[in-house]
């Protein structure tokens, strides 16, 4: 599960219906169908999570349209299929066999962790390439399907980072453990949980909550009675945001850290001005990585900030293309041994994968909510996961690339 509801739904609305006739307009262009090369797009384009899926879609869209424009692959142009899901994981199996129906050869997808799970089966089946560019599940990639990866690293990693976090900033302080039941966030809770009770720290207090609880004065009362310091809580943004503003109605002054990426937007419309100062994890936003200096640059011209998913989503779209071009082949199997042999670069930097498609680096920060918006924390360096190892590394500097110096 991944966090964060729609927002922009109409404007959302207009792109798509226009992406759509683009789209149409390409299938019925003088230039015969055969001679293009189908790859789909698939996420929740439309529902709660509809912002992540817009990301996906933008961030597919631009990679074809820059690929296209460098020549294609072997001199052939890409064409997008779209897949909607809604993050329902029977309906993200029904896109699947739609897009295999189109004969795509690769799909960036899906979003959410039991889409993407779901999913995963039926490309296996049919031998397509998928690679995830959001789905953090360790479960994803536990029966290593040849043919599928994914752009971000497994959610326990997030979860591990978060617990050496909190020893590090609130070691010696009062600490709740915060999840709502979900398997994506009981995950993260548990992890770092894990994680701090290995440096030596316990939890004072360790709790859940129901997704679309809007009572929370019963939890906030034992965390008073606990005398919390700090909340690290892991839900949905508007439950985490209501939690926030009705904890500091009922005078409770803990720090909030919440262990999900959290849609600022979604965020603050529950907890408004009580959110402010509010912290979340997550992966470093590689709008400030030397290697999407020009992709960001792109993106802004057209509009369009792309944060959250939008760069991963683009490099997905990269690395396939980079190992259709190598093996001069589109079977999912060919592409995905080369995937598995080599450094690929992307708008993420250079990218490795091992054998059951995890990525084998691993950046993450924490945002701080300001106004209704989230930016990263400033550092001057910042911890990458090497393998089994942390290492600090310079904010500019892509992970792969540090992990790989001296």
């Amino acid at each position: 599960m991944v966090i964060g509801p729609h927002r922009g739904v109409s404007m959302f609305r207009t792109f798509l219906s226009s992406l759509i006739i683009s789209t149409c307009v390409l299938i019925v262009s003088p230039r015969a169908e055969a001679e293009d090369i189908p790859i789909g797009v698939a996420g929740p384009l439309t529902g709660q999570l509809g912002v992540f899926g817009e990301q996906l879609l933008r961030g597919a869209e631009m990679a074809v349209q820059d690929i296209n424009a460098a020549g294609g692959i072997d001199g052939k142009q890409l064409r997008l299929e779209i897949g909607d899901d809604q993050c329902d994981p029977m309906k993200a199996v029904q896109v699947a066999n739609d897009l295999i129906k189109k004969g795509v050869v690769f799909v960036d997808g899906h979003f959410c962790d039991g889409a993407s799970i779901q999913a995963s089966e039926v490309y296996a089946e049919a031998g397509i390439l998928q690679i995830t560019p959001a789905s953090g599940a360790p479960e994803l990639t536990a029966k290593e399907i040849p043919t599928l990866f994914r752009m971000v690293p497994p959610d326990n990693k997030l979860g591990a980072f978060a617990g050496l976090w909190l020893a590090t900033n609130y070691g010696s302080k009062k600490i709740a453990v915060l999840d709502d039941q979900s398997a994506y966030a009981q995950g993260l809770a548990e992890v770092a949980e894990r994680n701090l009770n290995g440096l030596g720290i316990k939890a004072t207090l360790r709790a859940t909550f129901k997704p679309g609880e809007t009572d929370f004065s019963s939890l906030i009362s034992e965390m008073k009675a606990a005398q919390v310091d700090v909340v690290y809580v892991s839900g949905y943004p508007n439950d985490v945001g209501l939690m926030v503003r009705q904890a500091r109605e009922q005078g409770l002054k803990a720090d909030f850290v919440a262990g999900n990426p959290l849609d600022p937007s979604a965020f603050w419309s529950s907890a408004g001005p009580a959110g402010e100062g509010v912290r979340f994890f997550a992966p470093a936003s590689p709008v400030y990585f030397e290697s999407a200096k020009e992709v960001v640059a792109h993106f802004r011209e057209a509009k369009f900030e792309p944060d959250g998913y939008t760069l991963m989503s683009y490099a997905a779209v990269q690395a396939f293309a980079a190992a259709a071009k190598a093996t001069k082949s589109t079977d999912g199997k060919t592409m995905a041994e080369w995937l598995r042999e080599s450094l690929v670069d992307t708008v993420l930097g250079p990218m490795t994968w091992d054998s059951k498609g995890d990525v084998q680096t691993a950046t993450y920060t924490t945002r701080t909510i300001h106004d209704g918006k989230a930016t990263e924390d400033p550092a001057d360096n910042r911890d990458c996961t090497c393998g089994n190892t942390t290492k600090s590394c310079d904010k500019k500097i892509e992970c792969t690339t540090c992990c790989n110096s001296e």
